[in-house]
């Protein structure tokens, strides 16, 4: 009998679960819809774990901030980088030697760290330099899991669907840190609350 309950227990707590993880993707709101040459990505948001960064990250889709702006370091095996609003837009004032030192016109936001979640495939972080309160704009897109960056980086959502299409993403020169020549880019980005 102990073994049925706990297995009963189990069947609960998994289906709470995964309806909590659902119910989340399903949120138009806090859904990020970034379309690559092959289609679309889809991302939950995590306003629960970082809502600052989130609320900056959709006030820049909304302002059509993300669209064109290049992947313009990309590691295989580790991630892809993007969103230098200020120099990373290829149809409008892309500069290659600046690229990844930018942000956007928002002011740079406070550490949101999560100590319960980890940088796993599929999760989105937000890229910044050694002071721990200066993410702005820039993210990244984990191709594989990285331990040290836990609890070092803010997480602002996951992959829901189209990793394949990250994974296809322009790689970098691994010797000079995952610079890409070239790079592809996120052609359009929004929020799916917003229609098309």
């Amino acid at each position: 009998m102990p073994l049925k309950r706990l297995a009963t227990c189990f069947v609960v707590v998994f289906g709470l679960v995964a309806a909590s993880v659902s119910a989340f993707a399903a949120d138009p709101e806090n859904t990020m819809i970034i379309t690559l040459k092959g289609g679309d990505v889809t991302i939950a948001l995590r306003p629960d774990l970082a809502p600052k960064h989130v609320e900056q990250i959709k006030k820049l889709v909304r302002q059509g901030a993300y669209d064109n702006v290049a992947f313009h370091r990309v590691i295989d095996g580790f991630m892809a980088q993007t969103g230098d609003v200020k120099f990373g837009n290829m149809k409008s004032g892309f500069n290659a030697d600046a690229v990844g030192t930018g942000g956007s016109d928002l002011p740079d936001l406070p550490a949101e760290f999560s100590t319960s979640e980890r940088y796993e495939r599929g999760v989105v972080g937000m890229a910044r330099s050694q002071d721990p309160d200066s993410a702005n704009s820039q993210f990244f897109i984990m191709f594989a899991p990285a331990p040290p960056l836990d609890g070092q980086y803010t997480i602002v959502g996951n992959v829901e669907k189209g990793m394949e299409l990250v994974d296809q993403i322009k790689k970098g020169d691994e010797a000079q840190n995952g610079v890409v020549t070239g790079p592809d880019r996120m052609i359009k980005v929004r929020i799916a609350a917003d229609g098309k």
